[in-house]
């Protein structure tokens, strides 16, 4: 299949309600899904506290007859939940280059509101809140790329 008849498949789907395309071809096959793969929860349990390993060279300590040791150093984790991607895509804070950002840090964010837009092979992917909350942190970079479920807004319920 030559990179015409993609084109050609995929502006298809986008001018209809189609969600899901399969296509077979001899040894080539084609499967083509929009929408999010993977429904975000209402609430997220607790993030849990991770030991992180300290850089630091005071955090090793040698003695005669025993192998060297690495401390570790518990970090309080970030607070609240997090919003995050579910696809693999390229994260926008705004609907346009010019255009102010969905929301910013302490904006209280109704349910059903955007978040952000993830752009995956040309198709605009609105991330929306499952919950009202409110923007605890934005973690990504506009125009930054993003990975499947990767952390994009820290929130708190509320």
């Amino acid at each position: 299949m030559d990179i015409k008849d993609l084109k050609l498949i995929v502006k298809m789907i986008t001018e209809t309600d189609i969600t899901e395309f399969e296509l077979q071809s001899g040894e080539e096959k084609l499967c083509l899904r929009r929408g999010t793969a993977v429904p975000m929860q209402a609430y997220a349990p607790p993030v849990l506290q991770t030991a992180v390993l300290a850089p630091q060279a005071s955090a090793f300590s040698v003695t005669a007859g025993t192998p060297a040791t690495l401390e570790t150093v518990a970090t309080p984790a970030e607070e609240g939940t997090a919003i995050t991607s579910p696809i693999v895509g390229t994260f926008y804070r705004a609907p346009a280059p010019d255009a102010a950002p969905y929301v910013e840090v302490g904006q209280v964010v109704e349910k059903g509101q955007v978040f952000c837009i993830v752009e995956a092979m040309k198709l605009m992917n609105e991330i929306e809140a499952e919950f009202r909350c409110k923007v605890v942190k934005i973690c990504k970079e506009n125009a930054q790329p993003v990975e499947f479920s990767d952390t994009l807004f820290m929130v708190e319920p509320l």
